[in-house]
């Protein structure tokens, strides 16, 4: 698919998710919502990494049967619009993953069973030379953050801002860029 050419297109893929199920507890929309919202509590001036939260899924969205490639797919898709940050976040998410389950011996239990199972699709545990590279990355603590916020976003039926309240922050990243 060609990248999102307006925030309006973008929004309905972000709206269409809520078709998609991952085969965890909320379909894709609410997952992105919350995320979002996870990241909105967290880092509440950094208006990239709680949008970045907002679309890192896009990928599944746009293919749901390719959950090893879906990161990359995803931050090509919002790249044009959003700018390179926020692609590179989105990018670099399902890594953040790998990352986490190599240094930090506990984080591996707090995964669902979904993210277990595309742990292995999506190159499994990063090994100390793949460990060392990530750890060089820019913008590393904020794409940890997007993994951690993308682990706490699964929770049914929770209320968090719906997507008209991300509407302004996707025009303007949108228009800062264009």
């Amino acid at each position: 698919m060609s990248p999102a050419a307006s925030v309006d297109e973008l929004c309905a893929l972000l709206t269409a998710g809520a078709a998609v199920d991952d085969e965890e507890r909320v379909d894709m929309s609410a997952h992105s919502l919350q995320c979002a919202a996870e990241l909105a509590g967290r880092a509440p001036e950094d208006f990239e990494l709680q949008i970045a939260g907002l679309v890192h899924d896009v990928g599944t969205v746009l293919d749901p049967s390719a959950m090893d490639s879906h990161a990359g797919r995803g931050g090509a898709y919002v790249a044009p619009l959003l700018g390179r940050r926020a692609a590179r976040l989105v990018t670099r998410h399902a890594d953040a993953k790998r990352y986490l389950v190599a240094t930090e011996p506990d984080y591996r239990t707090r995964l669902s069973a979904r993210s277990l199972e595309t742990l292995v699709l999506q190159g499994g545990v990063m090994t100390d030379a793949q460990v060392r590279a990530f750890s060089e990355i820019d913008d590393l603590e904020a794409v940890l953050e997007l993994r951690r916020a993308d682990d706490a976003a699964k929770v049914p039926d929770r209320v968090v801002p719906g997507l008209d309240a991300w509407r302004a922050h996707l025009d303007r990243l949108s228009i800062t860029l264009g």
